[in-house]
């Protein structure tokens, strides 16, 4: 049953991400036409935020189309990593974007230019409304689907930064500070750092094989160790394919009683259940071998 729920899931899950990538390309338009006219800065950080926000969502479509492939010969898990290298490309490209919005931010506090405060709020207000509808649409998918609210998270920025530039136009209006554009540039790349940066180690992590945030792998070998007739438990390992597949390999030493073939009851079904259950590993390689077997190994201590 929840096999096929996960997939009843995916369609409308895509469906939902292509709707909120139309609506980000046309904010995205709309915020590249009002930066050209208005030279807004805090537009044009918005702008850079929105472009590869679109393209964090076309990532998305895209590991979501590619996530039901099935493995092949060449690539065994598949192409579940896709969607992790795009979201690396995306936090570089978000940390390029704030690079230039603080150097540029930086020469406008020494020489302020000229924005029209009315165009800026309309536009603002305009891309707001868009990040709302976005928001509205990722909210009704699965929310246990990493991949959607990873999405939803970077629309969430958006949205921030939307209300950054309609602050900006409000203050230009009604105080006339020359600065008010630039601060608001400056605010939304300091939105935006965080995140490029998060996402980076995550990405590192990912695919320098490290084990899943969610999973201790000391309480994996302690549970390995606590299934009965399991004498002990070396090489193990706990990675991930992506953010929602985790991987578990291991040697499991077993006593001359346990009972080491299939079925329940067994050390293999045994084991291989208490990981789906208490760790959501459901892709696991275990090994069983005899006490004297694994003195004849060369592995970890």
């Amino acid at each position: 049953m929840g096999h096929g729920h996960g997939h009843g899931h995916a369609g409308g899950d895509r469906r939902r991400l292509a709707v909120a990538l139309a609506v980000t390309v046309a904010a995205t338009v709309l915020g590249a036409i009002g930066a050209a006219l208005t030279g807004s800065l805090a537009l044009l950080a918005d702008l850079g935020h929105l472009l590869t926000d679109a393209g964090a969502l076309v990532a998305a479509l895209i590991a979501a189309a590619l996530a039901g492939r099935p493995a092949s010969m060449e690539r065994t898990y598949g192409l579940g990593r896709v969607e992790v290298l795009v979201a690396g490309l995306n936090a570089l490209a978000l940390v390029v974007v704030v690079v230039w919005v603080v150097a540029e931010g930086v020469g406008r506090l020494v020489e302020p230019a000229e924005v029209p405060g009315l165009p800026m709020l309309l536009i603002g207000a305009l891309g707001l409304v868009g990040n709302v509808i976005s928001l509205v649409v990722l909210a009704g998918g699965d929310r246990r689907n990493m991949n959607l609210r990873g999405a939803a998270l970077h629309v969430l920025g958006d949205a921030l930064g939307s209300v950054g530039v309609i602050l900006a136009a409000v203050v230009l209006m009604t105080t006339g500070w020359p600065y008010a554009d630039t601060v608001a540039s400056l605010l939304i790349a300091a939105l935006i750092l965080p995140r490029a940066v998060t996402l980076l180690r995550e990405v590192w992590h990912v695919l320098l094989e490290g084990a899943p945030r969610h999973i201790d792998v000391a309480e994996v070998k302690a549970a390995l160790l606590a299934v009965p007739g399991v004498a002990g438990v070396h090489d193990l390992h706990v990675w991930a394919i992506n953010d929602r597949r985790p991987a578990m390999s291991a040697h499991v030493v077993v006593t001359p009683a346990a009972r080491t073939g299939c079925g329940e009851g067994s050390v293999l079904d045994h084991a291989g259940a208490m990981l789906r259950e208490r760790f959501g590993v459901v892709h696991t390689t275990l090994q069983v071998e005899a006490h004297a077997h694994a003195h004849h190994e060369d592995h970890c201590g």
